[in-house]
């Protein structure tokens, strides 16, 4: 049986690590991989050899060998959750480690107002320790973000859209359908 790979697709804030989180624990088998993790790791331990400008290639790489990783000895399914915000990121990420004799890939895309974002910033408690400046906020990431442009049905066999009204419980139990 072909195991999914789950990709979550948003702004900061928006509910991606929460609903993956709420996902791996109804979905048996599963593993989340959580790029902010890496992030805090490298940002923790090895700041000195995170590139300061640019491409996080530290982090990039460090991600792509847990998710190959996973691919080879977990035989789980797997739960990316990062920003995935770019659409040629996001085919690169399926063209590379989930080909589609092995895995159905599966968005789910965070349609989350601006708006609401922004409050949820201010009522967050969540540590910056992702951000290779410390001075940044993620109401200065959220504004860096820019406009996201909704993922499309074709790039994955399965496209999910979580809005602010969303039950989320619904979209886990249809994701979880596809393992039948």
């Amino acid at each position: 049986m072909k195991r999914l790979a789950i990709l979550t697709i948003g702004k900061t804030h928006s509910g991606k690590s929460t609903f993956a989180k709420l996902l791996k624990s109804n979905l048996p088998n599963s593993i989340v991989i959580d790029q902010d993790n890496h992030a805090t790791f490298l940002n923790t331990y090895y700041s000195s050899l995170v590139p300061q400008t640019g491409d996080n290639t530290l982090k990039t790489g460090l991600s792509k060998f847990i998710i190959q990783y996973a691919i080879e000895h977990a035989l789980k399914d797997i739960i990316l959750c990062n920003a995935n915000l770019r659409k040629d990121q996001r085919k690169s990420l399926i063209e590379q480690f989930f080909p589609q004799n092995q895995f159905i890939p599966v968005f789910v895309y965070f349609e989350i107002t601006d708006e609401l974002l922004q409050e949820r910033i201010l009522a967050s408690n969540r540590k910056t320790n992702i951000f290779r400046d410390e001075t940044m906020t993620f109401k200065e990431l959220l504004h860096n973000q820019g406009k996201l442009v909704q993922p499309t049905e074709d790039e994955a066999d399965y496209l999910f859209i979580i809005t602010e009204t969303t039950d989320q419980m619904s979209v886990i139990e249809d994701i979880k359908k596809l393992k039948r």
